[in-house]
């Protein structure tokens, strides 16, 4: 099954923002985001052909973009000094514990916790773009909520 290009423009304009911030946080850059989310979206078109229909259009295009930041990142890190500091995410300062609570998860958590609480993804779809199954990614959503609860709470404070 197809998909149009006027589906993948529609896909692109409702939803730029928000690959480019996810992928962001793989590259460490707002700049190389956006790079990589606009060649995953070329891609995207060039091959919409190969587009099964068995997910949403969104989460195949993930799954192109989340494989072109892994790339990026592999090359970036040829080039860059590992002990360069990553470029911030901007927010407001209010969240900074929050980011550094998500921050802190192992970066198969993060990913996953990104796809479902900010890209708005379901868990199957989320399974699909990470290779792994849905009991999965319930799993680490569940360890990441521990662990973020963790990190947040405040000394001694339970849940």
């Amino acid at each position: 099954m197809a998909t149009s290009a006027a589906a993948l423009e529609e896909l692109y304009r409702a939803r730029f923002g928000m690959f480019r911030d996810g992928l962001a946080g793989v590259v460490s850059s707002r700049e190389v985001a956006r790079d990589v989310v606009q060649e995953a979206f070329a891609r995207a078109l060039r091959d919409r052909r190969k587009f099964r229909g068995e997910g949403s259009l969104e989460a195949w295009v993930w799954r192109i973009a989340l494989n072109q930041a892994f790339k990026a990142r592999r090359e970036l890190r040829e080039r860059w000094d590992e002990d360069a500091e990553p470029l911030a995410l901007e927010a407001a300062p209010r969240d900074d514990e929050v980011r550094a609570a998500v921050r802190a998860l192992p970066p198969r958590r993060r990913l996953v916790v990104f796809l479902r609480y900010f890209a708005d993804l379901p868990y199957d779809e989320i399974a699909r773009i990470c290779g792994i199954s849905e009991g999965t990614v319930a799993a680490t959503l569940s360890q990441s909520h521990a662990d973020l609860l963790q990190h947040l709470a405040p000394e001694g404070a339970r849940p």
